[in-house]
């Protein structure tokens, strides 16, 4: 049974807002309002659950208000280190004066961004997403699924944020929130993984389960230098895969122990080795690295990472839209920072410009430049 409860947040521009109640999860729902209603109310009602009362004025008359645009703004209000609390009312307000009916709904489990952005989709003309890549992750899955053409707009708060990254994002919280006000849409392109969907990364191998099994508290305490951390424990644990590779003319065969199909210019704040890198060229990067033999090839292959270079013959590093990886046991993958699921066969397809994206902040290049 869902209630209803009513409040004026008179801030630079008064709006209306209505909190939708169920069980212990609030949703807000903010509505611009015309100056005079504010004028004509005597008092402003408590947070608290008023069951469904309606005030005599008559304000909330559909009539005498001004309805705008639907935005579902979708919160991890646990991401990063917990920051983007503090400016949520902030970028609501923002939306609100952009003339935006916003539905705010804070995330409560894994998966919810799922459900919330297949439920809404078609009733939204605009979704926001703020939290980590994995809530992005999420939303995008959702919109994939829904088979929707709703644009999005992404206010990063996560521990590494690699997409908001390499869309050269700002990091002000509020600034990205105008800029998503100016509407202007980037295409990007969005990765299929068997049946799956991710956003900018899918790997396996070494490290690749370090965003999944590093602790939140961990994270929101260290930030990133807790991936950094739990990563330097497995290099005393390294495992090889036997893998054929194909990808347009290129097959290999070799033991990996690590590999990923990426549309982004770093990996957990590390950046691709692929340069002149574009989110919406069709085109994915991909890496692959052998089994070292030895320390010392163990040894280049970490200042090759580490220097951003595709130097030596143990890694591969190309452009595809297309790259199919089939091995005799099952691998784990991870999908933007979360557990993918185990295969045999994973099939990598490139959906361009499947993503219509509100972004303003996007960096371009200049003739000759390289990223």
């Amino acid at each position: 049974m869902q209630k209803h409860g009513f409040i004026v947040i008179n801030r630079i521009k008064p709006c209306f807002c209505i909190a939708t109640v169920q069980a212990e999860n609030i949703a807000l729902c903010f509505r611009p309002a015309m100056w005079y209603s504010v004028k004509e109310f005597s008092t402003v009602y408590s947070a608290g659950i008023a069951e469904k009362k309606m005030p005599e004025t008559g304000i909330l008359d559909e009539e005498r208000y001004v309805m705008g645009k639907k935005l579902l703004f979708i919160v991890n209000p646990k991401a990063g280190m917990g920051k983007i609390r503090q400016s949520i009312l902030g970028i609501t307000d923002i939306f609100t004066r952009h003339g935006y009916e916003v539905l705010l709904h804070p995330t409560q489990s894994a998966g919810d961004a799922i459900e919330k952005t297949i439920e809404y989709a078609d009733q939204m003309d605009l979704i926001v997403c703020s939290g980590g890549d994995g809530t992005l992750d999420e939303v995008v899955t959702g919109l994939m699924l829904k088979e929707s053409k709703t644009p999005i707009g992404y206010i990063p708060a996560g521990s590494t944020n690699d997409f908001a990254n390499s869309l050269f994002m700002p990091k002000d919280p509020l600034l990205l929130a105008e800029n998503i006000m100016q509407e202007n849409i980037y295409r990007c392109d969005v990765g299929r993984f068997n049946n799956k969907t991710f956003a900018y990364v899918a790997a396996f191998g070494l490290f690749t389960d370090v965003s999944y099994n590093t602790p939140q508290d961990m994270k929101n305490i260290l930030g990133h230098l807790a991936y950094v951390m739990e990563g330097a424990r497995k290099l005393f644990d390294i495992r090889s895969y036997p893998l054929r590779v194909r990808a347009d003319d290129i097959e290999i065969e070799g033991d990996f122990i690590y590999g990923m199909v990426t549309n982004s210019r770093s990996v957990g704040g590390f950046k691709t080795l692929t340069h002149n890198v574009d989110m919406d060229d069709g085109l994915f990067e991909v890496t692959l690295i052998e089994m070292p033999k030895n320390p010392l090839e163990l040894q280049q292959i970490v200042t090759a990472l580490m220097m951003a270079e595709d130097n030596i013959d143990l890694i591969h590093s190309f452009k595809t839209g297309r790259i199919t990886f089939e091995a005799e046991e099952l691998i784990p993958w991870t999908l933007d920072g979360e557990y993918g699921g185990s295969y045999r066969l994973a099939e990598v397809e490139n959906r361009h410009q499947a993503l219509s994206l509100y972004l303003t902040s996007r960096h371009r290049k200049t003739p000759g430049q390289e990223e």
